[in-house]
């Protein structure tokens, strides 16, 4: 792991999420705590319904938490509801969201769903053709460029996802269950990209994910249960409950 003296690309200060009240109140995420730096590349554990959703859209500045801070590259983005910042543009600036399915445009062709990104974020014209032609060549999918998503496979899809993710080269990069589609040599593959994209690029990573035969690849992991964040070593990590 390489990481630089900038501000961390993410950090969570007691974060909480509560839904409904009184006799409903359910507590989603409680007091979670957690820095991520530039660089560095960490798994998210939990079993299902253990807040671990909630706890990445409150990062990703998609569900902003009930109470607690949230601090991209140093500034306090929210605070409990509040922003304090244009949170559609700092998504589109800051942050980079890879998912379990890659959500690529069908009728767009792979460099195509990278270009949207970039016109997105006001790049146009040759430069964008450029950056989206090095990015998918990078992945190792420029061959592939001008094919059209349902003529590749699932691991090319989800590279092509990566790219459209980093065209705007994000601080910190959230990728959620980006493996589960794919089988075991393939998804080792996508966990080693977000590793070497990570350390390359200084970028922040968090993954979460079911997989725990790839935990060698992070260079930490956290564990989500009952809406209560833990770190542990990958040893520990191995051991944990993730269904």
């Amino acid at each position: 792991m390489t990481t630089t003296s900038q501000p961390p690309a993410i950090e969570t200060i007691a974060i909480s999420k509560i839904y409904g009240s009184g006799n409903t109140e359910v507590i989603a995420l409680h007091e979670a705590s957690m820095t991520i730096k530039r660089g560095e590349v960490v798994a998210l554990l939990g079993p299902s319904g253990s807040g671990k959703s909630t706890l990445l859209s409150a990062i990703g500045l998609i569900n902003p938490p009930t109470s607690g801070q949230i601090l991209i590259d140093g500034k306090v983005v929210m605070d409990g509801p509040k922003s304090f910042v244009d949170l559609q543009r700092y998504r589109r600036e800051r942050l980079g969201f890879i998912f379990q399915k890659s959500n690529l445009i069908p009728f767009l062709s792979a460099l195509e769903n990278v270009l949207i990104s970039l016109s997105i974020s006001g790049v146009e014209g040759r430069p964008a053709k450029q950056r989206a032609m090095e990015l998918l060549d990078s992945l190792g999918v420029a061959d592939r460029a001008k094919n059209l998503p349902a003529a590749l496979s699932g691991g090319q899809q989800q590279r092509v996802a990566v790219a459209r993710a980093l065209a705007n080269t994000p601080s910190l990069l959230l990728a959620d269950e980006p493996t589960a589609a794919l089988d075991s040599k393939l998804g080792r593959q996508v966990m080693e990209l977000f590793r070497e994209i990570g350390h390359k690029n200084q970028a922040g990573v968090l993954v979460v994910t079911h997989d725990q035969r790839a935990l060698d690849v992070f260079d930490r992991t956290l564990h989500l249960e009952d809406g209560v964040l833990t770190e542990h070593d990958a040893s520990e990590a191995a051991h944990l409950p993730n269904h």
